[in-house]
Protein backbone atom coordinates (compact mmCIF):
# COMPACT_ATOMS: atom_id res chain seq x y z
CA UNK A 1 0.00 0.00 0.00
CA UNK A 2 1.35 3.26 -1.29
CA UNK A 3 0.65 5.96 1.91
CA UNK A 4 -0.86 9.28 0.39
CA UNK A 5 2.47 11.03 0.76
CA UNK A 6 4.27 8.67 -1.42
CA UNK A 7 1.20 9.05 -4.44
CA UNK A 8 1.16 13.20 -3.80
CA UNK A 9 5.41 13.14 -4.49
CA UNK A 10 4.99 11.19 -7.66
CA UNK A 11 1.68 13.33 -8.59
CA UNK A 12 4.09 16.62 -8.05
CA UNK A 13 6.85 14.86 -10.00
CA UNK A 14 4.41 13.96 -13.00
CA UNK A 15 1.91 17.10 -12.84
CA UNK A 16 4.50 19.92 -10.94
CA UNK A 17 4.54 20.89 -7.66
CA UNK A 18 1.67 23.34 -7.52
CA UNK A 19 -0.78 23.16 -4.52
CA UNK A 20 -4.01 25.38 -5.15
CA UNK A 21 -5.60 26.85 -2.30
CA UNK A 22 -9.25 26.32 -1.76
CA UNK A 23 -9.64 29.12 0.59
CA UNK A 24 -12.42 30.35 -0.83
CA UNK A 25 -14.01 33.14 0.77
CA UNK A 26 -17.61 34.92 -1.01
CA UNK A 27 -15.44 38.52 -1.19
CA UNK A 28 -12.99 36.47 -3.81
CA UNK A 29 -15.95 36.76 -6.31
CA UNK A 30 -17.21 39.57 -7.84
CA UNK A 31 -20.74 40.72 -6.21
CA UNK A 32 -22.41 40.18 -9.80
CA UNK A 33 -21.61 37.02 -9.68
CA UNK A 34 -22.86 36.21 -6.72
CA UNK A 35 -25.98 37.81 -6.75
CA UNK A 36 -27.20 35.25 -9.18
CA UNK A 37 -26.75 32.40 -6.39
CA UNK A 38 -29.69 31.76 -3.78
CA UNK A 39 -26.21 31.49 -1.33
CA UNK A 40 -22.79 32.97 -1.04
CA UNK A 41 -21.76 29.07 -0.18
CA UNK A 42 -23.67 27.97 -3.08
CA UNK A 43 -21.30 30.59 -5.45
CA UNK A 44 -18.48 29.10 -3.64
CA UNK A 45 -19.10 25.54 -4.66
CA UNK A 46 -19.82 26.36 -7.83
CA UNK A 47 -16.56 28.03 -8.22
CA UNK A 48 -14.68 25.52 -6.29
CA UNK A 49 -16.30 22.60 -8.83
CA UNK A 50 -15.20 24.47 -11.61
CA UNK A 51 -11.76 25.30 -10.94
CA UNK A 52 -11.60 21.53 -9.65
CA UNK A 53 -12.19 20.40 -13.23
CA UNK A 54 -10.20 22.68 -14.72
CA UNK A 55 -6.56 22.62 -12.91
CA UNK A 56 -7.01 18.58 -13.28
CA UNK A 57 -7.69 18.51 -16.79
CA UNK A 58 -5.06 21.44 -17.74
CA UNK A 59 -2.46 18.98 -15.00
CA UNK A 60 -1.16 22.32 -13.67
CA UNK A 61 -1.18 20.70 -9.63
CA UNK A 62 -0.65 17.74 -8.13
CA UNK A 63 -3.00 18.57 -5.16
CA UNK A 64 -5.45 21.12 -3.52
CA UNK A 65 -5.41 22.15 -0.50
CA UNK A 66 -8.98 23.05 1.39
CA UNK A 67 -8.82 25.72 4.61
CA UNK A 68 -11.48 24.61 6.85
CA UNK A 69 -12.03 28.12 8.82
CA UNK A 70 -13.30 29.67 5.42
CA UNK A 71 -16.05 27.35 5.34
CA UNK A 72 -16.93 27.09 8.92
CA UNK A 73 -17.34 31.23 8.74
CA UNK A 74 -20.42 30.28 6.77
CA UNK A 75 -22.33 28.55 9.12
CA UNK A 76 -23.97 24.94 8.62
CA UNK A 77 -24.30 25.58 4.52
CA UNK A 78 -20.78 26.31 4.74
CA UNK A 79 -19.82 22.92 6.31
CA UNK A 80 -21.87 21.41 4.00
CA UNK A 81 -19.78 22.78 0.85
CA UNK A 82 -16.30 21.88 2.74
CA UNK A 83 -17.91 18.76 2.67
CA UNK A 84 -18.50 18.28 -0.65
CA UNK A 85 -15.51 20.28 -2.21
CA UNK A 86 -13.37 17.12 -0.67
CA UNK A 87 -15.81 14.81 -2.96
CA UNK A 88 -14.64 16.96 -5.82
CA UNK A 89 -11.16 17.02 -4.94
CA UNK A 90 -11.39 13.02 -4.53
CA UNK A 91 -13.08 12.52 -7.59
CA UNK A 92 -10.93 14.54 -9.86
CA UNK A 93 -7.94 12.39 -9.06
CA UNK A 94 -5.29 14.61 -7.41
CA UNK A 95 -4.70 14.93 -3.54
CA UNK A 96 -6.99 16.64 -1.09
CA UNK A 97 -5.23 18.64 1.90
CA UNK A 98 -7.47 19.49 4.80
CA UNK A 99 -6.03 22.58 6.41
CA UNK A 100 -7.06 22.19 9.53
CA UNK A 101 -4.56 22.66 12.33
CA UNK A 102 -5.69 20.20 14.59
CA UNK A 103 -3.38 19.60 17.78
CA UNK A 104 -5.29 18.57 21.00
CA UNK A 105 -5.07 15.99 23.94
CA UNK A 106 -4.66 12.46 23.08
CA UNK A 107 -8.68 11.80 23.94
CA UNK A 108 -10.05 14.50 21.55
CA UNK A 109 -6.68 14.41 19.06
CA UNK A 110 -8.47 10.49 18.56
CA UNK A 111 -11.75 12.50 17.65
CA UNK A 112 -10.34 14.79 15.04
CA UNK A 113 -8.47 11.91 13.55
CA UNK A 114 -11.63 9.89 13.09
CA UNK A 115 -13.62 13.30 11.97
CA UNK A 116 -10.97 13.75 9.19
CA UNK A 117 -9.90 10.45 8.42
CA UNK A 118 -13.14 8.82 8.28
CA UNK A 119 -16.76 9.58 7.64
CA UNK A 120 -18.23 12.35 5.99
CA UNK A 121 -15.28 14.77 6.13
CA UNK A 122 -12.61 11.77 5.01
CA UNK A 123 -9.14 13.42 3.45
CA UNK A 124 -5.85 12.62 2.43
CA UNK A 125 -3.62 14.37 4.47
CA UNK A 126 -4.41 16.63 7.25
CA UNK A 127 -2.09 19.65 8.70
CA UNK A 128 -1.26 19.11 12.68
CA UNK A 129 -0.13 21.98 15.23
CA UNK A 130 2.19 20.07 17.53
CA UNK A 131 2.62 22.54 20.50
CA UNK A 132 0.72 20.81 22.71
CA UNK A 133 3.39 18.09 22.88
CA UNK A 134 3.86 15.24 20.67
CA UNK A 135 1.61 12.68 22.44
CA UNK A 136 -0.77 14.58 21.13
CA UNK A 137 0.40 13.56 17.24
CA UNK A 138 -0.09 9.86 17.90
CA UNK A 139 -3.50 9.65 17.46
CA UNK A 140 -2.80 11.05 13.82
CA UNK A 141 0.64 8.44 13.23
CA UNK A 142 -1.51 5.79 13.69
CA UNK A 143 -3.98 6.77 10.69
CA UNK A 144 -0.58 6.78 8.89
CA UNK A 145 -0.20 3.26 9.39
CA UNK A 146 -3.26 1.61 9.38
CA UNK A 147 -4.71 3.44 6.48
CA UNK A 148 -2.24 5.02 4.61
CA UNK A 149 -2.87 8.67 5.79
CA UNK A 150 -0.75 12.14 5.94
CA UNK A 151 -0.19 14.63 7.77
CA UNK A 152 1.42 17.97 7.29
CA UNK A 153 2.90 19.16 10.79
CA UNK A 154 3.89 23.06 11.60
CA UNK A 155 7.36 23.53 11.21
CA UNK A 156 8.55 26.87 10.48
CA UNK A 157 5.76 28.94 9.28
CA UNK A 158 4.96 31.60 6.70
CA UNK A 159 3.23 34.44 9.30
CA UNK A 160 5.36 37.17 10.54
CA UNK A 161 4.61 36.02 14.45
CA UNK A 162 6.40 32.67 13.76
CA UNK A 163 9.62 34.05 15.61
CA UNK A 164 7.52 34.70 18.60
CA UNK A 165 7.23 30.83 19.32
CA UNK A 166 9.50 29.12 16.50
CA UNK A 167 12.08 30.89 16.47
CA UNK A 168 13.09 30.58 20.20
CA UNK A 169 16.23 29.48 21.85
CA UNK A 170 15.80 26.40 24.28
CA UNK A 171 18.46 26.58 26.89
CA UNK A 172 19.81 23.52 26.21
CA UNK A 173 20.44 24.57 22.28
CA UNK A 174 18.43 24.72 19.36
CA UNK A 175 15.34 26.51 18.62
CA UNK A 176 11.43 25.11 19.29
CA UNK A 177 11.21 24.55 15.51
CA UNK A 178 14.30 22.41 15.22
CA UNK A 179 12.95 20.38 18.45
CA UNK A 180 9.70 19.41 16.33
CA UNK A 181 11.62 18.70 13.48
CA UNK A 182 13.72 16.65 15.34
CA UNK A 183 10.67 14.50 16.66
CA UNK A 184 9.54 14.44 12.86
CA UNK A 185 12.10 12.73 11.53
CA UNK A 186 12.32 9.98 14.54
CA UNK A 187 8.74 9.40 13.56
CA UNK A 188 9.53 9.32 10.05
CA UNK A 189 12.77 6.91 10.92
CA UNK A 190 10.14 4.85 12.84
CA UNK A 191 7.62 4.52 9.34
CA UNK A 192 10.00 3.08 7.61
CA UNK A 193 9.85 -0.26 8.96
CA UNK A 194 5.43 0.03 7.55
CA UNK A 195 7.09 1.44 4.20
CA UNK A 196 10.14 0.44 3.65
CA UNK A 197 10.08 0.96 -0.11
CA UNK A 198 8.41 4.80 -0.24
CA UNK A 199 10.52 7.50 -0.93
CA UNK A 200 9.39 9.72 1.75
CA UNK A 201 7.24 9.74 5.22
CA UNK A 202 3.65 9.88 5.69
CA UNK A 203 4.78 13.00 7.82
CA UNK A 204 5.14 15.90 6.20
CA UNK A 205 6.27 19.48 7.40
CA UNK A 206 5.06 23.06 7.22
CA UNK A 207 7.80 24.76 5.93
CA UNK A 208 7.02 28.56 4.49
CA UNK A 209 9.47 29.90 1.62
CA UNK A 210 8.78 33.84 2.91
CA UNK A 211 12.20 33.39 4.53
CA UNK A 212 15.98 32.01 3.12
CA UNK A 213 17.55 31.50 6.01
CA UNK A 214 16.49 28.48 7.14
CA UNK A 215 15.58 27.10 3.74
CA UNK A 216 18.54 25.04 3.38
CA UNK A 217 19.18 23.81 6.56
CA UNK A 218 15.75 22.83 7.00
CA UNK A 219 16.16 21.09 3.53
CA UNK A 220 18.94 19.49 4.43
CA UNK A 221 18.65 18.34 7.83
CA UNK A 222 14.99 16.53 6.71
CA UNK A 223 15.90 15.10 3.56
CA UNK A 224 13.05 12.41 3.75
CA UNK A 225 10.52 14.66 4.65
CA UNK A 226 8.11 16.31 2.66
CA UNK A 227 7.11 19.66 2.85
CA UNK A 228 3.91 22.01 2.36
CA UNK A 229 5.75 25.11 1.45
CA UNK A 230 3.34 27.73 2.35
CA UNK A 231 3.72 31.79 1.57
CA UNK A 232 4.59 31.64 -2.21
CA UNK A 233 2.45 34.29 -3.95
CA UNK A 234 0.18 37.03 -2.15
CA UNK A 235 2.12 36.19 0.73
CA UNK A 236 5.34 37.14 -1.55
CA UNK A 237 7.62 34.11 -0.96
CA UNK A 238 10.15 33.89 -3.34
CA UNK A 239 9.93 30.38 -5.88
CA UNK A 240 14.16 30.26 -5.69
CA UNK A 241 13.70 29.46 -1.93
CA UNK A 242 10.79 26.88 -2.85
CA UNK A 243 13.48 25.52 -5.05
CA UNK A 244 15.50 25.03 -2.43
CA UNK A 245 12.63 23.10 -0.30
CA UNK A 246 11.79 21.00 -2.91
CA UNK A 247 14.68 19.38 -3.37
CA UNK A 248 15.56 16.13 -1.36
CA UNK A 249 12.25 14.10 -0.71
CA UNK A 250 10.63 17.15 -2.68
CA UNK A 251 7.95 19.50 -1.75
CA UNK A 252 4.38 20.94 -2.78
CA UNK A 253 4.24 24.54 -3.19
CA UNK A 254 0.69 26.23 -1.96
CA UNK A 255 -0.73 29.18 -3.48
CA UNK A 256 -4.55 30.64 -2.64
CA UNK A 257 -5.22 33.95 -3.14
CA UNK A 258 -2.78 34.07 -5.88
CA UNK A 259 -5.05 31.64 -7.83
CA UNK A 260 -8.36 32.56 -6.16
CA UNK A 261 -8.22 36.21 -7.00
CA UNK A 262 -6.35 36.28 -10.15
CA UNK A 263 -9.25 38.16 -12.04
CA UNK A 264 -8.45 41.28 -9.91
CA UNK A 265 -5.13 41.46 -12.12
CA UNK A 266 -6.98 40.35 -15.39
CA UNK A 267 -7.61 42.84 -17.94
CA UNK A 268 -10.41 41.67 -19.44
CA UNK A 269 -11.98 40.36 -16.72
CA UNK A 270 -11.70 43.84 -14.61
CA UNK A 271 -13.39 45.64 -17.24
CA UNK A 272 -16.30 42.98 -17.47
CA UNK A 273 -16.35 43.38 -14.13
CA UNK A 274 -16.87 47.51 -14.27
CA UNK A 275 -19.47 46.26 -17.48
CA UNK A 276 -21.42 43.89 -14.80
CA UNK A 277 -20.65 41.39 -17.57
CA UNK A 278 -18.48 38.98 -15.98
CA UNK A 279 -19.34 35.00 -15.82
CA UNK A 280 -18.06 32.52 -13.57
CA UNK A 281 -16.32 31.16 -16.75
CA UNK A 282 -14.61 34.52 -16.97
CA UNK A 283 -13.18 34.04 -13.24
CA UNK A 284 -12.24 29.90 -13.47
CA UNK A 285 -10.17 30.99 -16.92
CA UNK A 286 -8.30 33.48 -15.18
CA UNK A 287 -7.34 31.26 -12.28
CA UNK A 288 -6.28 28.56 -14.48
CA UNK A 289 -4.03 30.42 -16.25
CA UNK A 290 -2.26 31.57 -12.97
CA UNK A 291 -2.59 28.46 -11.52
CA UNK A 292 -0.27 27.10 -15.27
CA UNK A 293 2.28 30.40 -14.99
CA UNK A 294 2.54 29.54 -11.54
CA UNK A 295 3.90 26.40 -12.54
CA UNK A 296 5.67 27.09 -14.98
CA UNK A 297 7.36 29.85 -12.18
CA UNK A 298 8.15 26.85 -9.76
CA UNK A 299 9.68 24.49 -12.30
CA UNK A 300 12.37 27.43 -13.24
CA UNK A 301 14.24 25.87 -10.27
Amino acid sequence: MKHNMQILQELAAKNGPLCVGLDTDPSYIPESILKTFKSPAEAVLEYNRQLIKKIADDKSACCFKVQIAYYEAMGLEGIKVYAETLKLVKESGLICISDIKRGDIAATAGAYARAHFTGDFETDIITINPYMGFDTLKPFTEYCTKAGKGIFVLLRTSNPGMVDIEQKELKDGGRVLDQVGNELERISQEMKATYPDQTCSPVGAVVGCTEESDAKALRDAYKDIYFLIPGYGAQGGDAKICGTLMKEAGGTVNSSRGILCAWKKDADCTAKVEAGSVTMDDIVEAAAKAAIASKEDLLRF
